[in-house]
């Protein structure tokens, strides 16, 4: 059998978010004692919480609302690469990975170490690693990262160039139990009209089966 594994982080009270931004919660709003029946919870987040995916429209006005994005980038083949102790991604970085039929690109830095708290600095894409994985057919990158850019950056290079070839951005995810490898990668956003991301509950199946069938 094929095994899931899990990439999302959990959502709680204790859950990191950019500094500023809204912070999680969940209260219930009905119980089962005053309702007579049934527990109801109501939650307040970001659209940027945890594991989530960027629509183009957060850093551009003109840009693709969450609805309108291709759901089927966001499911399919990936490759899982590990690049530890770098302080930017860019096509040296990739350099000797074969991405040949890859379509979608998931990195793990483990440089976020603790996401109980936000990250000083991480390792950040560098603007033109867009257009170097465009032309090796990557539609999707995700990181293992509150962000693609540099956490003071408001050009937000990489984001804009990203965008501009067609790549989708899958931010937030958890890697460090994961092997490099091949998986598919399951990261559906909710059905959001008008919104600019997502949480997503991002999980990785095994290509073979547990007894390598």
């Amino acid at each position: 059998m094929k095994k899931i594994i899990d990439i999302s982080q959990p959502l709680d009270h204790r859950t990191v978010v950019w500094p500023g931004d809204t912070p999680f919660s969940y209260d219930l709003t009905w119980t089962t004692q005053d309702s007579g029946s049934v527990n109801v919870g109501q939650i307040q987040m970001s659209t940027h919480t945890g594991t989530h995916i960027d629509a183009p429209f957060h850093f551009n006005d003109e840009g693709q609302r969450v609805i309108q994005l291709d759901l089927d980038v966001y499911v399919g083949d990936a490759l899982v690469i590990h690049l530890p102790k770098t302080n930017s991604i860019g096509p040296k970085e990739l350099d000797g990975i074969d991405l040949q039929g890859i379509t979608r690109l998931l990195i793990r830095t483990d440089a976020w170490t603790d996401r109980r708290v936000f990250p000083s600095e991480i390792p950040f894409l560098e603007p033109q690693l867009a257009g170097y994985l465009a032309d090796r057919g990557i539609r999707l990158v995700g990181v293992d990262l509150p962000s693609v850019d540099p956490l003071d950056s408001k050009e937000l290079s990489a984001h804009h160039q990203l965008s501009a070839y067609g790549i989708a951005i899958l931010e937030g995810i958890v890697l460090e139990h994961v092997q490099p490898g091949a998986y598919e990668l399951i990261a559906l956003p909710l059905a959001l009209a008008e919104a600019d991301g997502s949480p997503v509950r991002a999980v990785l199946r095994t290509i073979r089966d547990e007894k390598g069938g």
